[in-house]
């Protein structure tokens, strides 16, 4: 009769709940208790009813009794079979009150009122985040406990979710499956594409309420805040955001007074936050636990590592609207673009100079303070920089890295082989006693006086570049122009030096000046010569950090890793094969155009050009 009266006779003496009867009331009452009388003889687990411990023990026996007769999904639980036929319904009966919005589980709609509420009732003890989630509570406590239990079968990697762990076993088998359709890069997550598109797009969906400044990102949004205007007071009417969670709050107030409170053993450096102090100290202790999985380069901060990935995929996401320029990172895009407005923001306090760097004003002010803090150890000179003084102890060590390829003269500074090379052979020699060098004619003879002055009277109109000389600037100018002077005149081929002229036209003529003297090959270049000497010496200094293969020039190698990254440059433009190689391309373009192959009669062997072949060939004759 108590059903039909809706009498509940038993209530609960903790909260008043009312039921209508005692074993309900009995087991109600466990809420409170804490208590669970039923227990897992397996993993020990316990439970304030019997069905749950029958339900849970189904986990161990993998038994999931009810089945979907639409898609044959199985479940362990009646009530989950339940909530899933509505994905193929569509049925959603529980409704918001306050927006309309509906939902297929009532769970569902209880978190989105809280949404409304603004109530997170699942709170870290440990730093006071809030979450709508009991699952993501779980997940963040790992920040804390360290805990990591998702681990990579194939390396040594482990992550605290599972969707991270998924990620990162798609850099194992190199695949890029989101691509973007705006460029050719490819990525191996939809998070990752999501972001690059943005770039793209234009798109920056988080906005400082401060300043208006906006990000691409979350966690870009984040640091600015937390450094933004270096304010005094945390009640700061400059910005009227609230810190997003109890966790911040001291963090922001440290911000705010310009309070760094963790300060490094080794240095005076001091921090906002203990991870920018985790950062910074291993400086100290050399650790670098971000490895690329290509070369095994090592990094301080994943920021570092995940630019660094970039340079073996060959994305730079940074392009100049202006000219086309790419860059890997988005301060040396803004940099560039300084070249194109002209604008230099870094003004000298002392003289009416400015620069569009920072570190052009910093040295340029230690000449007005006379500071010459880089001395070198070798003799008594001194320095106001680190690169003038890289510069001047290869006078000691007698270092000259940039190598003429048609006379295999040396210099120390790039300019002085950029000077040579548009010089080189050109005319008679005139001796100049202040130079070793000579000078090409007495018209030069002022020239090469600039030179030794230092003295770069001619600017560039586009941007900040100076030289010594007139010709400089007119090749430099070529740059900015598009023109190629240079022309060749049996395909049109067109260069902006002469020199690589020549190169070229021994491709048609035939010319290989430069013989090995152990065999009878030549070549049309020095450095090619230099590279097939080191094949008659057996060595191989150049070793890939994936396998054990190791190769004579480094060339080959840049060729070999394109096998453990997967990166294939070189796209077919009528069917969108890539390869990894520019002459597979062109043989595979042979074939997709009708043009003659140039095929061995002998082995079958394709050959991209007519001379590949005959050389080919005469591995048969001599065999």
């Amino acid at each position: 009769m108590q059903q039909h009266t809706s009498e509940k006779p038993y209530t609960c003496e903790v909260c008043g709940s009312a039921f209508l009867y005692s074993y309900d009331l009995k087991v109600h009452t466990r809420i409170h208790t804490g208590e669970k009388p039923y227990v897992c003889e397996l993993c020990k687990s316990a439970f304030s009813r019997k069905y749950l411990l029958t339900v849970h023990m189904q986990n161990h026996t993998g038994e999931r009794p009810h089945v979907c007769k639409v898609c044959g999904s199985a479940f362990s639980y009646k009530s989950t079979l339940k909530a899933h036929l509505r994905s193929h319904t569509g049925e959603k009966p529980y409704a918001c009150e306050v927006c309309g919005s509906t939902f297929s589980q009532k769970p569902q709609l209880k978190v989105h009122i809280q949404k409304h509420t603004g109530e997170k009732p699942y709170v870290c003890k440990v730093c006071g985040s809030a979450f709508w989630y009991n699952a993501d509570l779980k997940i963040h406590i790992r920040k804390h406990t360290g805990e990591k239990p998702y681990a990579c079968k194939l390396c040594e990697s482990t992550f605290p979710r599972q969707s991270q762990l998924r990620i990162h076993m798609e850099k194992h088998t190199g695949k890029r499956p989101h691509a973007c359709t705006m460029c050719s890069s490819a990525f191996s997550n939809s998070y990752d594409l999501k972001i690059h598109v943005r770039i793209h797009t234009g798109e920056k969906p988080f906005s400082c309420e401060m300043c208006g400044l906006a990000f691409l990102r979350k966690y870009q949004l984040k640091l600015h805040n937390q450094k933004h205007h270096d304010v005094k007071a945390v009640a700061d009417k400059m910005c009227s955001s609230s810190v997003l969670d109890d966790s911040d709050s001291k963090i922001n107030l440290d911000t705010k007074t310009g309070e760094k409170p963790y300060a490094c053993e080794f240095c005076e450096s001091t921090f906002f936050q203990r991870t920018q102090l985790k950062v910074h100290m291993r400086k100290h202790t050399g650790e670098k636990p971000h490895v690329c999985e290509v070369c095994g380069a090592a990094f301080f901060q994943k920021t570092q590592l995940k630019v660094h990935i970039q340079k073996h995929t060959g994305e730079k996401p940074y392009v100049c609207k202006v000219c086309g320029s790419a860059f890997w990172y988005n301060a040396d895009l803004k940099i560039h673009i300084r070249k194109h407005t002209g604008e230099k923001p870094y003004a000298c306090k002392l003289c009416e100079s400015k620069f569009p760097r920072q570190s052009q004003l910093r040295i340029h002010m230690e000449k007005h303070t006379g500071k010459r803090p880089h001395a070198c150890t070798m003799c008594s000179s001194a320095f106001s920089n680190s690169y003038d003084l890289k510069i001047h102890v290869r006078i000691h060590t007698g270092e000259k890295p940039f190598s003429c390829e048609m006379c295999g003269l040396a210099f120390l500074r790039k300019y002085q082989f950029k000077l040579h090379n548009q010089k080189h052979h050109a005319g008679k020699p005139v001796a100049d006693k202040m130079c070793s060098s000579s000078v090409l004619d007495d018209s030069d003879s002022k020239i090469n006086l600039n030179a030794k002055i230092d003295e770069k009277p001619y600017a560039c109109e586009f941007c900040e570049s100076t030289f010594s000389q007139r010709a400089q600037l007119k090749v430099h100018m070529q740059k900015h122009t598009g023109e190629k002077p240079y022309v060749c005149e049996v395909c049109g081929s067109a260069f902006w030096y002469n020199a690589d002229l020549k190169i070229h036209i021994r491709k048609h003529t035939g010319e290989k000046p430069y013989a090995c003297r152990l065999c009878e090959l030549a070549f049309p270049r020095s450095s090619q010569l230099k590279l097939h000497m080191e094949k008659h010496t057996g060595e191989r200094p150049y070793a890939c950090e994936v396998c054990s293969s190791a190769f004579s020039n480094s060339y080959d190698l840049k060729i070999h890793v394109r096998i453990h990254t997967g990166e294939r440059p070189f796209v077919c433009e009528l069917c969108g094969s890539a390869f990894t190689r520019k002459y597979q391309l062109k043989i595979h373009m042979q074939k997709e155009t009708g043009e003659k192959i140039n095929t061995c009669e002998v082995c079958g062997t394709v050959c991209p050009k007519s001379y590949c072949l005959k050389r080919h060939m005469q591995r048969h004759t001599v065999a």
